[in-house]
């Protein structure tokens, strides 16, 4: 495909709307359909669930085509704050992270010269500057649907952005303005929509920072937690994936400390954002569950019987991290805790994939899966207990 030039920026009419046409005919044959991926899926299997812990949380929504699992992901998550602060549910804008970080990922793109990631992942700290610089909207006043349509996908929007940028840096076109930004913003406009400046819920009118403060959100109280042995215990460090493009920083906990921050969280209310790995054999979207076998099966006998499992070290989490046979895949929201039939733990996790699956868009996550895939989390500072908040400096 070749390259589209902005020269002197003077885009003739529809000349977006008919390049990302072009483009996404030549790439729809790759991608499944939202609907499809919506539909019931059989599973049989092995596993038993009883709820032992489940905190408070809007209904599940569906990314459909688009890479924007990190905003799903953690308006959930705020969702439940909304709720837990004392307010009443609602359903929040997740499309209105996606325009406001997008021309600053572009932006960061060329300022690196081309030199980091450009994709629409994302992490859950991207929505905390979304929110902190710009506030939140509730879905009636930002689905991010444009042109009729009620099926998320941005298959064209994140080639066409991707080429832009890269076009900017060919043709050396940051070095008599920043016109070129102006092109993305209209781009973004097309495919996802304007941003809203005031809108009304409930009969009451807002701007998008009133609403935030409104629903008592403040991005200043959520913190960002990991574990991994090539950066000193209880400093901050800026996570290597390649999703974190913002270069946001993590505090770094001893994996039984972040694992009893998770097990805080939930037992006292909060729920928790969760950066994971779900490229593994034993992450079953259909089965609804993840589990991390000790021994090799197939993914038949994996659900057809409940597998040992493999305890996790330390130094074993790390090896697997080093070796990138733990990536960076895919955020989710862990809600709640539960059981299977033999008494061993699971967090409950809402996923953003529909509810096509047996548990209606849930999974259930073993405490071993957990701990080996987890890439980081993010909760409130107060669902940390107050000796793990101390050695972290978090006030």
């Amino acid at each position: 495909m070749n390259t589209p030039r902005l020269k002197h920026f003077i885009i003739a009419p529809n000349y977006f709307e008919k390049m990302m046409n072009k483009i996404l005919v030549s790439i729809a044959f790759l991608l499944p359909l939202c609907s499809i991926a919506q539909q019931e899926r059989k599973a049989q299997t092995a596993y038993q669930f009883t709820t032992v812990k489940e905190n408070a949380v809007v209904g599940v929504d569906n990314q459909c085509q688009t890479g924007t699992c990190w905003s799903f992901a953690t308006m959930s998550f705020l969702e439940s704050e909304i709720i837990r602060k004392g307010g009443k549910a609602v359903d929040l804008s997740e499309m209105v992270n996606p325009r406001v970080i997008y021309p600053k990922k572009a932006d960061s793109y060329v300022r690196f010269q081309g030199k980091q990631q450009l994709s629409p992942g994302g992490l859950s700290h991207d929505v905390m500057i979304a929110v902190r610089e710009f506030g939140m909207v509730p879905e009636s006043a930002f689905s991010g649907f444009v042109n009729g349509q009620t099926e998320y996908n941005h298959s064209a929007l994140d080639v066409t952005l991707e080429a832009v940028v890269k076009s900017v840096l060919e043709n050396k076109l940051n070095e008599s303005s920043n016109d070129w930004k102006n092109s993305v913003d209209g781009i973004l406009d097309g495919s996802i929509g304007k941003l809203p400046t005031t809108f009304e819920y409930e009969g009451k009118k807002y701007t998008p920072a009133s609403f935030r403060d409104a629903m008592k959100i403040n991005a200043d109280d959520y913190v960002s937690l990991t574990s991994f042995t090539h950066h000193p215990f209880y400093t901050q460090f800026v996570l290597e994936v390649p999703d974190n493009w913002s270069k946001g920083s993590f505090y770094n906990l001893p994996l039984d400390e972040m694992q009893q921050v998770m097990d805080n969280a939930i037992d006292n209310g909060y729920t928790v954002a969760w950066d994971a790995d779900v490229s593994e054999r034993g992450f079953s979207f259909k089965d609804g569950a993840a589990v991390l076998p000790a021994n090799e099966v197939t993914k038949e006998e994996m659900w057809t019987k409940i597998v040992a499992e493999k305890s996790v070290t330390q130094d074993e989490r790390q090896k697997e991290f080093d070796s990138f046979k733990t990536t960076d895949d895919h955020l989710m929201h862990l809600t709640g805790k539960a059981k299977d039939q033999n008494g061993t733990p699971y967090y409950m996790m809402k996923n953003s994939w529909g509810t096509g699956n047996l548990y209606k868009g849930y999974q259930y996550v073993s405490s071993n899966y957990f701990r080996m895939k987890t890439i980081s989390i993010m909760v409130h500072k107060d669902a940390i207990p107050i000796a793990i908040r101390k050695k972290l400096g978090i006030a």
